[in-house]
């Protein structure tokens, strides 16, 4: 781990916004980071520094990434993950915002190739959970 990460704690952003009917949200490709390059990822995540709140690295992590300026009072708790990557222990917050100033760019093009808003069909987000936890069958509207 680098000097500049004192902790094991990391903030992803669910930036969204409505087309139409339709909620989509901000994807971003890594590329060049270390971890899961060439995989679609949430538009803006990062470490949280020593000393920070989530939702003060969560703004500073969408400045940094997406030069776009979110406040605090506009960010929403989704949820927080306790994950364990090989023995390696995270608390990752996850936020959603869809209220922010500026239009989302790649502001680091070397850990980012590509943004994209994506439409998600409802039961295709359950299916995909259900795929990863082998559950084979659920229902979903009754």
């Amino acid at each position: 781990m680098s000097e500049r990460f004192k902790s094991l704690s990391a903030v992803m952003l669910l930036l969204t916004r409505n087309n139409g009917n339709n909620e989509e949200i901000l994807f971003q490709k890594r590329r060049n980071t270390g971890y899961c390059d060439g995989f679609y990822d949430l538009s803006a995540s990062g470490h949280v520094d020593a000393n920070e709140s989530m939702k003060h690295a969560m703004c500073r992590e969408a400045k940094e990434e997406l030069g776009i300026e979110i406040n605090e009072e506009d960010l929403e708790f989704v949820c927080l993950i306790h994950k364990n990557s090989n023995g390696c222990i995270y608390y990752n917050g996850y936020f959603k915002a869809n209220k922010w100033n500026g239009e989302p760019v790649i502001n680091e093009p070397q850990k980012n190739e590509e943004l994209k808003w994506i439409n998600i069909v409802n039961d295709r987000v359950i299916a995909i959970q259900n795929y990863k936890n082998n559950i084979k069958y659920s229902e979903y509207g009754w």
